[in-house]
């Protein structure tokens, strides 16, 4: 298994403020959860079958789902994922643009996957429909870009194309296994599907724009 655990930013233009911004917040959010308890997380859940049959003004917790998550873990991995692969998106699209694009790939990632099983009541929250938006447009804008992986017990060099493509290869047959599994609780691999494809397309118009030169990285001096 590769494991993310950094990449090369010297081409990186400006403090990615947006990405440490949005960490923050859903580290905010998280402790925020640990203290008024499971009822909390889940009347700001995404609850398709809840979403659905409700007012419009209920469908506010599609953008209060986005900041919340549901274990140590779950948060951990997400924040990773963010804080590797944001700030060079963030770089490439501007500030107020990434705001945009991260919110909108969250709304689509979460549509994807009540439309696949509209009728479930298990609640739906997590930031990773969203990065995995900005995880398509890292692939779309730094497809050669070196992503430091720990492989074992060493930390190898790997161009962002093979790391971003086997994780999307992961999630697009869980997203098959789950549909055949409605119902169950587990990971929202639609989502994650939804919100990926969301990441690429909105990424295109910006892929003749500056690129960083993958051929300067050099793993063993600046991490």
């Amino acid at each position: 298994m590769l494991l993310p655990i950094g990449d090369d930013n010297r081409d990186r233009r400006g403090v990615p403020f947006v990405t440490y911004l949005l960490i923050g917040l859903n580290v905010l959010v998280f402790l925020g959860q640990l203290s008024f308890g499971d009822s909390f997380t889940i009347d700001w859940s995404v609850v398709p079958r809840r979403l659905l049959d409700s007012p419009l003004t209920d469908w506010v917790t599609i953008f209060s789902a986005m900041f919340m998550h549901a274990g140590l873990a779950h948060i951990g991995g997400n924040m990773l994922y963010l804080w590797i692969f944001g700030d060079n998106v963030e770089d490439r699209l501007g500030t107020w643009l990434f705001v945009v694009f991260y919110l909108a790939c969250g709304v689509i990632a979460t549509i994807a996957q009540v439309v696949v099983d509209p009728s479930s009541t298990i609640p739906n929250l997590g930031a990773s429909g969203a990065i995995a938006g900005v995880l398509g447009a890292y692939l779309v804008l730094y497809p050669q870009q070196r992503v430091l992986v720990l492989f074992g017990y060493r930390t190898i060099p790997v161009p962002a194309v093979i790391v971003i493509g086997l994780w999307f290869v992961l999630q697009l047959f869980g997203g098959v296994g789950q549909l055949s599994a409605a119902g169950e609780g587990g990971v929202a691999y639609m989502a994650h599907l939804g919100g990926f494809v969301a990441g690429v397309v909105g990424a295109l118009p910006f892929r003749a724009t500056r690129r960083a030169d993958p051929q300067r990285f050099d793993p063993y001096r600046r991490w």
